[in-house]
């Protein structure tokens, strides 16, 4: 059915990636305020759209080179199941809602989701092709959905929380385009993605060695920063950790070993132990900082 192709268009499976638009509201110690809750959905459903109709606007430009592409090819677009003219329509209902959206939140989101739209229409037209900025910018846009979401609801956001989102951002970004390369045909490598041609796999693997050290580095060192101390009342949040190495190194055995990697959102959902490793890291987190509303004084 047509409606079906035009929902696969939006992409709704990559809108798990705004769900760093809860970061702030959940280590700000808010996330059982109902009210400021509310307001981060809303921020979280404007990303979703907004993302969605990045993806749109990606898929036009990217139309022949996946036509050639061995799974992208299936796209609704590429498959010629969604026509270009279809395609604009729902990117403007959707750009459509999510001003209506956004305009139920304050300037500063306003501000942030619109630099976010901006940067992710330079990254389709012109960035996607340059090596290593590329990546860049995918991380720049897993950072304003953290910036938006405090923005949202009025709160602080430490600096170390936002070197951990742009390393791990960083870490996803360059295990795509490693998993892209392994997948890739030798010889049609560069039609498929042109900055793909710029990269190896031996260069993807030092770049994400360094990403994800710097990952388990800076979450460590968020957790018993004094503005975590603080906010939190404890130092007891380093006790997360573990999961975040494991959830690092679970996620480098299934790019290196299981040559995955090319949709991040498909592992994170469908990846067993990596799902149990996210909801414990939740749990545990979750009881750690906000033991005293929930009656457990001595985590």
């Amino acid at each position: 059915m047509k409606i079906l192709k035009l929902i696969e268009l939006m992409r709704p499976k990559q809108w798990i990636k705004n769900l760093f638009c809860f970061a702030a509201i959940l280590f700000a110690g808010k996330l059982t305020d109902l009210n400021l809750l509310l307001i981060n959905i809303i921020a979280f459903f404007a990303f979703c759209g907004i993302s969605s109709c990045v993806y749109i606007v990606n898929d036009i430009s990217d139309i022949e080179s996946d036509r050639i592409h061995k799974i992208k090819r299936f796209r609704p677009l590429a498959s010629g199941d969604v026509s270009i003219n279809e395609a604009k329509i729902l990117l403007l209902l959707l750009f459509v809602a999510t001003v209506i959206l956004s305009l139920q939140l304050n300037w500063g989101f306003q501000i942030v989701i619109l630099f976010y739209f901006i940067i992710n229409l330079f990254y389709s037209l012109k960035v996607k092709n340059v090596v290593l900025l590329d990546v860049f910018f995918i991380s720049i846009g897993f950072m304003l959905r953290v910036i938006s979401g405090a923005f949202a609801i009025d709160v602080s956001i430490s600096n170390w929380m936002i070197i951990t989102t742009i390393f791990i951002s960083l870490f996803l970004a360059i295990s795509k385009r490693r998993a892209e390369l392994s997948q890739a045909d030798l010889e049609d490598v560069g039609k498929q993605r042109k900055v793909l041609a710029s990269y190896s796999i031996p260069f993807t693997d030092q770049l994400n060695t360094v990403a994800a050290t710097g990952t388990i580095i800076s979450y460590a060192l968020y957790t018993v920063s004094d503005k975590a101390t603080e906010t939190f009342g404890t130092d007891h949040l380093i006790y997360t950790t573990p999961f975040v190495i494991y959830g690092i190194f679970r996620y480098m055995y299934l790019t290196h070993q299981k040559n995955l990697g090319e949709s991040p959102s498909s592992i994170v959902t469908k990846d067993l132990p990596i799902i149990i490793n996210s909801i414990l890291w939740f749990l545990i987190s979750f009881l750690i900082i906000y033991r005293f509303k929930i009656g457990i004084p001595y985590i």
